[in-house]
Order: C-alpha cells, then structure tokens, then sequence
C-alpha cells in the first residue's frame, strides 16, 4: 500500500514536535484526516503569515505547547503528560542561512535538542515508534552529484548541515547505547520539500511569494544549483508510512524520501511556476552545494513508498495553494482537500 494506514492511525496518540512549523502544520492535518489525537511541542510561529495559522492547525489539535526543545525538563514533563504511542520529531532551526548566523543556537536545536527528547524517552511507557526527521543535508558531499543512499558518510561543511548529521549520530548512539531503555527508534532523510504555506526567509518559494506580492523581481542565489524538489504531502505520507513499519519491527533505521523524476534546476522550478520575473542576486553568496540528490530506493524496497506527485505536478499545487491563500481562500479545507486526494480519504468536516 503506498500510503499511511487510517487504522493504524485511528485514535492513536501522537507527540509531534515542531508543529507549529510549514511540514508540521501540514502534517497535524494529515494525522487528524487519518483519525489521530496529535499533542504538539514548538515554539511560536515566527511573526507574519504561517502555516500554523492558515490552516487552522490549533482546531486539530489535542493540546498545544509552546516549549523549546533546548528546555530538556519541561520537555520530558510535556511528554510524560502526554503518554504518546508514537513521537514524530520534526523541530528544528531548519534555515541554512540562519545556521550561519546562530551556529551555536542551530546545533543547540538541532543536536543537543534531540538529544534532550532522546533522554526524556528512556522508560517512558507505551511508545511504539520515535521518528526523527533530519535532513537530505545530512551527507558529506563530495562534489560528484551522484545521489545519496543510506550508506554514505555523515558530514556537514555549514552549520545548519553539520548540526542535522550530528543529530543523526545521536540517534545512533542512544540506539546502541541505551536500546533496553528507549522505543524503536529511526531517522528521516528529505529536503527541499515545497508546499503551500512556507513563509520561511531565503528560501525560494516563500521569497518567490513575497516578490510577486511586491510586484518585484525575485533575487535568486544560484539558478541553476539543482535540488530534489518535492511536494511535502507526499514526503509526510512517507514518514508516516516509516513510523507504522518502526513500530512493527520492519523499518530500516535510516530512509531517504526523494521526488519522482529527480533533481532539477531552481531556473526551471521557476519557468514551471509560470510568469516570474527574477534576476541572479549580485555579489559573493552563501556556499552551498551545486547539486543534491537522494536516491529513494530503500524506501521503495522497505515501505512500499512511492511519491505520487511528479515534480511539475508538486510546483502546479504549490503555486495553487498560495493563489488561493491570496484571494483569501478558506487555506484549512483547500490543505485537507489536497492531503484527502493523496490519501484517498475525505476531507475533514467542517
């Protein structure tokens, strides 16, 4: 089945951290669709438009807390109180560029923040699964733009990558170190995941939003850097499908989640979103890769996943959704409805 299973999610308990986030928001509606009871940890949406707040995500909700995850005794007072059967860790300082301008902050989130969830598990009864989300930037790349498997070597050139493959390391080590202790326990490996409601800085679709709002020019980094672009109900349908193995004993400890069709060009996302104008940013830029690619084939193999949306099918529903959203569109239904067509279930009522 390629697909998350509603009976296995019917009327389960769900801790989600980092809901308050674009791929939490979207994956609350997602659980509550599938019949979940999700219990959120994040912090404040960040100021100005959210997905949190477009979606109605509060009305989906069990209960809502506004925790860091940096705070490691409330946090395990929140999951204690919560009595979650499974955890899905999606918090994070997840902007590369603000990585470099927090550094300590970023790994203090990303890493010693795992860390401090990982902790709070250890005899914590009745968990079945713990899934927590990284990053396709977790690998060290080497140049070559072949992509990534499971297999490869760790690494991290910039704050924000290296911080995620340190988290990835964590899990590890509390897995080999404290097994008799904690749940089954996996990592999550996707990026460049694209969506309606991302309002997040320097990122391309969120920025693209902005300037055509600002009837500007959009400033694009490197244009033709390319990056494994996917719509982020088809990367959730994957992470949920990874914790229903996890807690059945069949799950890898590691999955990538990648498109269909491949990495393609930031210039061409942007000739497939239709008329933007844009111009290459002048001046020294941030260092990133040139090329990202995930290979998907474990998870293929492993979950039976498959994304369902090709990459000019996930760039037509993003654009979709913010046009909607800016002509003032009821965004909780128009997300539900999108979700319900990749799941084949039905909207939530009203």
């Amino acid at each position: 089945m390629n697909g998350p299973d509603a009976g296995f999610w019917r009327g389960r308990r769900v801790l989600l951290t980092g809901h308050t986030g674009f791929k939490g928001a979207w994956a609350c509606r997602m659980l509550a669709l599938l019949g979940a009871e999700v219990t959120g940890i994040a912090l404040d949406p960040e100021a100005g438009p959210s997905a949190f707040a477009a979606m109605r995500v509060a009305d989906v909700l069990e209960a809502d807390h506004r925790a860091d995850i940096r705070d490691a005794a409330r946090l395990a007072t929140i999951l204690r109180g919560a009595r979650p059967q499974v955890v899905l860790h999606m918090a994070a300082q997840a902007l590369v560029g603000r990585g470099h301008r927090d550094p300590a902050g970023t790994f203090a989130t990303n890493c010693a923040g795992t860390i401090n969830l990982l902790e709070a598990l250890r005899g914590l009864p009745g968990v079945a699964a713990v899934l927590v989300v990284t990053s396709d930037k977790v690998y060290r790349n080497d140049g070559l733009g072949r992509p990534f498997t499971e297999g490869d070597a760790l690494g991290g050139a910039d704050p924000y990558s290296a911080s995620k493959a340190a988290a990835e390391i964590a899990v590890a080590s509390w897995r080999a170190s404290f097994a008799a202790e904690l749940p089954p326990l996996a990592t999550a490996r996707a990026g460049n995941v694209i969506g309606g409601g991302d309002f997040a800085e320097a990122r391309i679709i969120p920025d693209l939003v902005r300037a055509q709002m600002a009837d500007a020019p959009l400033l694009v980094r490197r244009p033709d850097a390319t990056r494994p672009f996917q719509h982020v109900a088809d990367v959730l349908r994957g992470y949920l499908m990874q914790a229903e193995h996890l807690a059945a004993g069949t799950a890898p400890q590691a999955l990538n989640f990648g498109p269909r069709d491949g990495e393609i060009r930031v210039r061409d996302l942007l000739a497939a979103w239709g008329d933007v104008s844009w111009r290459q940013e002048a001046g020294p830029v941030m260092a990133e890769a040139p090329r990202l690619a995930l290979d998907s084939t474990l998870a293929g193999r492993a979950l039976g996943w498959h994304p369902l949306l090709d990459t000019p099918r996930a760039i037509a529903a993003t654009a979709g959704w913010y046009a909607a959203w800016r002509e003032g569109a009821e965004m909780a239904h128009a997300t539900d409805a999108e979700i319900a067509a990749l799941l084949g279930a039905r909207p939530a009522a009203a």
